[in-house]
């Protein structure tokens, strides 16, 4: 796992960048500091990956493993947000390229120990890989937890490490109501987290701004959300291009 200012993918290899509440409707939503917001997202992370690791499952595993499957040998995939590696690293075949980036070391200690990827703790709004250095972007789970002024800068970045042509996968709000706001014990580990989204239309458009066409959408649980009633849309998209 690399620690040092970042180089391209086309290595395999990077390096860091450093990294209930009100609803509102899409960009109403509250935003909060982003440096707090982050270090709080990384510290939470850090605190309670043991945690996570026990309660995470894995409902989206079969939209995971279609979008893998389209992947030829020899390409490569940034995991933006890899957390522990699962659900997304621990499925890409052996002849595909891969590099995680997260905010939380305690996250990529677990990745480290489930994959052979290259990894490396990063800022998903300042990515450290090589502009048109991949061939897919997975981003599960992830951008969610990053200031809502903040994800058009996100949604750029994706566009700039991506080849054109190249597929997106991430998960959204599932409806058109967005949210920013943080639980104090979240899954009972006595962390806080934070969290922040538009509404689903929102997010669409900024893909779009940012050269992304949406293929496809899928609504599945959320299957940590502390009141079971959690869900999430997961976007599928295509960059403009080849």
């Amino acid at each position: 796992m690399d620690d040092e200012p970042s180089v391209g993918a086309a290595e395999g290899s990077a390096a860091e960048s450093d990294d209930p509440a009100p609803t509102a409707d899409d960009d109403t939503a509250p935003d909060v500091d982003p440096h707090t917001q982050r270090a709080a997202v990384r510290d939470g992370y850090d605190g309670m990956a043991e945690d996570y690791r026990r309660e995470r499952d894995e409902p989206e595993a079969p939209l995971v493993e279609s979008f893998l499957a389209d992947l030829s040998a020899g390409d490569r995939l940034l995991d933006a947000g890899c957390g522990q590696g699962t659900p997304v690293l621990n499925r890409v075949a052996g002849d595909v390229d891969s590099i995680g980036v997260d905010l939380s070391t305690s996250m990529l200690n677990l990745a480290d120990d489930r994959t052979d990827t290259a990894l490396v703790r990063g800022d998903l709004t300042r990515l450290p890989v090589a502009s048109n250095a991949v061939d897919a972007v997975t981003a599960l789970h992830s951008v969610i937890h990053v200031p809502v002024s903040e994800h058009p800068t996100v949604f750029q970045e994706f566009a700039r490490v991506v080849r054109p042509g190249g597929r997106l996968y991430l998960t959204a709000a599932a409806d058109e109501d967005g949210w920013s706001g943080a639980n104090e014990d979240w899954l009972g580990a006595g962390e806080l987290m934070a969290w922040s989204f538009p509404g689903l239309d929102r997010t669409r458009e900024q893909l779009r701004e940012a050269g992304f066409r949406v293929t496809d959408e899928r609504v599945l649980d959320d299957t940590v959300a502390d009141d079971d009633a959690g869900a999430w849309t997961h976007l599928f998209a295509r960059l403009a291009g080849e």
